[in-house]
């Protein structure tokens, strides 16, 4: 008897094993999708993770009920890739075959793909006195004849003469009724003579980019020339290479030199970028020159596109280079030769939820590794784990110093917003010095940014009289005032709620805004510039796929002036004419309650800063702050990523954090805030029992209630060395052993490795 163990799309450890019927056990290999059924009434499409002829002791094995492919749609290093990020991530590992899979690989129904109505002539009608017979017919019905006559000259049948071969174009039913402006009910009286048919065709989703245009890339000047060349001896030595360089010195171009020498290795190509809003600029640049080789896959795709590119990957004709966000490294691949990971210091490489709460950098890592394929992890701001790891000789470092055609980097001016707010010289958010230099800038023809980390119109609406604050009643959090939607939102859980008109406290009809969100920022730089055209681009801005490509292209192209954004807008986009950008305040990432707060604020406000002084012409930034004697600010004016290092890395040492110490978060999530509490407790005490002081918590994390869920949270700080496989087998026993308890069946526990 032969048994195949299954992974099913549930939140439960480990795999389930059925049995294969006679009739499937030639058909069925690793990889494959079948149906199975599950509990009383339940069926599921499973992957078959393993074959084998152990038959399992204490339970009825159930049987296969349906084998849904003909071959295997997840490879062997795929699957090798799910069940680390599941060990690693202590995710069951349900939750990553859920995650890998678009959802029409994952429905019994499955995908359904796309068609399009075409229409011939039928076979009656092939030969040349049978269309006159036809046109004859036609000579009554003027409005049948004049779509009928279109379609043979579309198609080339008017071309017909007797004995000569006629080469006839494939019509579409669209294209015959826009042509010969008939309508349908007239194309339907033809079809019910039997004159002309109607037929589906599959056609593709996918893109078509264009030839490939190796010619177009660009020579490489002597500094990215002695990059490139360093990264290729760094190759050879080492898995992983580290490329630290400046904002605008040209990574790009090196990248497009490194994927063009794996094409001609016959290898190909994964380039990683953190946000889908990336893809705009380098979709187009990566097209021009690899063209209908590049496929594009991200989580703004409808599912039936990614369900087609998944498959393109498995036949034999896949694309050789694979542009994507994060869920792009689930995808199968053949010949994996490189691994890009642009900005591979940024937080959205994280999953936080649903589970698995992986990182895409370090999943990256693992699926190179599985090819035996190279990496490149490239950034002007690198992580303190990856700047650590090639420190230490675990990464290859290559620097490139110089930006690109001797563009110096950008001037940037600290104003201290407390001193001027102090002498009531603000104008709201912005500082006389700002405003100043955005106005000569747009007076020069040139663009100006304007970074806010908060979206909405303001953070939070109060009481003038008794300070009263409206609050989520699903979670611990205010509620953010969006004031083209007149409406309050929690920013967690998603809902909405009516602007007040007065206080439920004290009766009071003075309400009032406070901070300052994107929203806000967009209507007073409108009132200061009238004549400017302005666009804001933050989640609210851009929920659909050309949201994104509109507001990119729009700025790129100068048809908007000015472009106020959230971090969305420091993450990699080049703009030629931007010559003045404004951090309007930096005391919002510096004042953040966590050990990251500082790298991050770093990393935002020197991504941010190197939008600015693109081509032809240093740039200018004005930091606005109330905390310009923190070092961090003067660190980011001077572009001193090694001071911030050399800082961070005491503090991480003598503190117990990464990079000496792996961090675990458990969260305990419940209805009731005194089950969960007594629940904390309880779970604190058993992880004590093996990790002795290693063990935080519990406590209250900052945001304390979400969706209706109390939260507790306990830390886990595990020296570098420790046997993290008896670490992960410890905290699943113990997650176990609390949930059999009757007490705490409706409790959530759950883990985050590594978090950000």
């Amino acid at each position: 008897m032969t048994y195949a163990d299954l992974i099913l799309p549930l939140p439960l450890q480990g795999t389930f094993t059925y049995a294969l019927p006679a009739s499937m056990q030639s058909a069925v290999k690793v990889g494959m999708r079948v149906l199975v059924p599950f509990g009383r009434n339940k069926t599921y499409l499973g992957i078959v993770a393993r074959l084998h002829d152990e038959q399992p002791q204490g339970y009825e094995v159930k049987s296969v009920a349906q084998l849904m492919d003909a071959e295997p749609i997840v490879t062997p290093q795929q699957l090798g890739l799910w069940q680390w990020i599941s060990d690693y991530y202590l995710a069951p590992i349900g939750d990553v075959y859920k995650a890998a899979l678009p959802a029409g690989l994952k429905a019994e129904d499955g995908y359904h793909p796309k068609t399009e109505t075409y229409i011939r002539l039928t076979p009656t009608y092939q030969t040349e006195p049978a269309l006159h017979v036809a046109l004859s017919i036609l000579g009554r019905a003027p409005k049948q004849l004049e779509a009928f006559t279109s379609y043979l000259e579309l198609s080339g049948w008017d071309q017909m003469e007797e004995g000569k071969q006629v080469e006839v174009a494939e019509i579409t039913r669209e294209e015959l009724l826009n042509a010969s402006h008939a309508s349908a009910a007239t194309l339907q009286q033809l079809e019910k003579r039997g004159m002309l048919e109607t037929y589906e065709v599959e056609v593709g989703r996918l893109n078509h980019g264009g030839a490939y245009h190796p010619e177009l890339i660009k020579k490489l000047n002597t500094a990215q020339q002695d990059a490139y060349n360093n990264i290729l001896m760094s190759m050879m030595k080492k898995p992983v290479t580290l490329l630290h360089g400046v904002t605008s010195s040209g990574k790009t171009e090196i990248y497009i030199h490194l994927i063009q020498r794996a094409l001609e290795r016959k290898e190909q190509v994964l380039y990683l970028l953190p946000e889908i809003a990336l893809t705009v600029q380098m979709m187009q640049r990566l097209q021009r020159v690899f063209g209908n080789r590049l496929g594009i896959y991200h989580s703004k795709y409808s599912d039936a596109e990614r369900v087609e590119i998944w498959q393109k990957q498995l036949s034999q004709n896949p694309y050789d280079v694979i542009l994507g966000a994060r869920s792009a490294v689930f995808l199968p691949f053949q010949r994996l030769g490189l691994v890009i990971v642009d900005e591979e210091h940024e937080t959205s490489y994280k999953q936080q939820d649903p589970a698995p709460r992986y990182h895409a950098r370090s999943a990256a890592i693992m699926l190179a590794q599985m090819y035996g394929a190279r990496t490149i992890l490239g950034t002007a701001t690198p992580s303190l784990e990856s700047y650590h790891n090639a420190k230490t000789g675990k990464y290859a470092l290559v620097e490139l110093k110089e930006r690109y055609q001797g563009i110096e980097l950008p001037e940037i001016q600290v104003v201290d917003i407390a001193d001027l707010q102090h002498r009531k010289m603000m104008a709201g958010p912005f500082s006389p010095l700002l405003l100043n230099k955005v106005r000569e800038a747009l007076e020069r023809g040139e663009q100006a940014i304007l970074f806010q980390n908060r979206r909405g119109f303001a953070p939070m609406i109060e009481c003038k009289q008794c300070g009263w604050v409206p609050h989520c009643q699903h979670c611990d959090v205010s509620l953010t005032y969006h004031r083209q939607l007149n409406q309050l939102t929690c920013h967690y859980c998603g809902y909405t709620y009516r602007v007040p008109t007065e206080c439920p406290c004290c009766g009071s009809t003075e309400l009032r805004t406070r901070g300052f969100g994107t929203e806000k920022i967009e209507e007073q730089v409108r009132e200061v510039f009238p004549e400017a055209r302005v666009a804001r681009m933050d989640l609210d801005t851009t929920r659909t796929r050309n949201a994104y490509e509109r507001i990119i292209m729009d700025f790129g192209a100068g048809r908007t002036n000015i472009l106020i954004g959230t971090q969305m807008i420091s993450k990699g986009l080049d703009f030629d004419k931007v010559s003045v950008v404004g951090i309007l305040n930096a005391d919002s990432m510096l004042n953040y309650p966590d050990f990251r707060a500082y790298e991050h604020a770093f990393m935002m406000m020197a991504q941010v800063a190197g939008r600015a002084g693109r081509k032809g012409k240093r740039g200018l930034v004005i930091l606005q702050t109330k905390s310009k004697e923190v070092p961090v600010i003067q660190q980011v004016v001077r572009n001193d990523y090694l001071a911030l290092y050399k800082d961070l890395i005491a503090e991480r040492q003598a503190f117990h954090y990464p990079p000496y110490y792996h961090l675990v978060y458990v969260y305990l999530k419940h209805r009731y805030d005194d089950v969960v509490n007594t629940a904390s407790i309880e779970l604190g005490s058993r992880l004590r029992q093996w990790f002795s002081g290693r063990v935080l918590g519990p406590d209250k994390p900052a945001v304390a209630k979400v969706k209706s869920q109390n939260i507790r949270k306990l830390v886990l700080k595990l020296e570098n060395g420790i046997d993290m496989r008896k670490v992960r087998e410890y905290l699943l026993m113990a997650q176990q052993q609390m949930l059999a308890d009757k007490r705490y069946s409706s409790l959530q526990i759950y883990y985050d490795v590594d978090p950000l």
